[in-house]
């Protein structure tokens, strides 16, 4: 009876332990995590409020705030800076990249293919 009751204390500790952390969370940022091999924070971040802005606009068209020709305007002008923005997201993570690295994985995976083709000829 009495390892009964320490077990219930372990699980309701694990269990509050859980929910707090869950609960707090959301208030400390995981930047490294949410943005793996983007070296910038403000190009990040100006890329996410370029995005809200195309929703918001596309928001206010259908609920008939703004006509269709403001709206293609705004729409056209705001994706043409969120392209560019992650033209250069792309370049940046292109110069990280290491070709001969690339080279070797790419090749390993064709061969693992092959490799998994070849028993699946045979297991026929």
């Amino acid at each position: 009876m009495h390892d009964i009751t320490v077990i219930s204390m372990v699980f309701t500790a694990v269990l509050a332990l859980s929910c707090l952390f869950l609960i707090l969370s959301p208030f400390f940022k995981w930047g490294p995590n949410l943005h793996a091999g983007t070296k910038n924070p403000d190009l990040v971040s100006t890329k996410e409020a370029l995005l809200t802005t195309l929703n918001e606009i596309e928001f206010e068209y259908k609920m008939d705030k703004i006509s269709y020709a403001d709206y293609k305007n705004l729409k056209k002008q705001y994706e043409s800076e969120v392209v560019s923005i992650m033209k250069e997201e792309e370049q940046m993570i292109e110069k990280d990249v290491d070709k001969d690295l690339m080279a070797e994985v790419e090749k390993e995976i064709e061969a693992q293919m092959k490799t998994y083709k070849n028993k699946k000829g045979e297991g026929k």
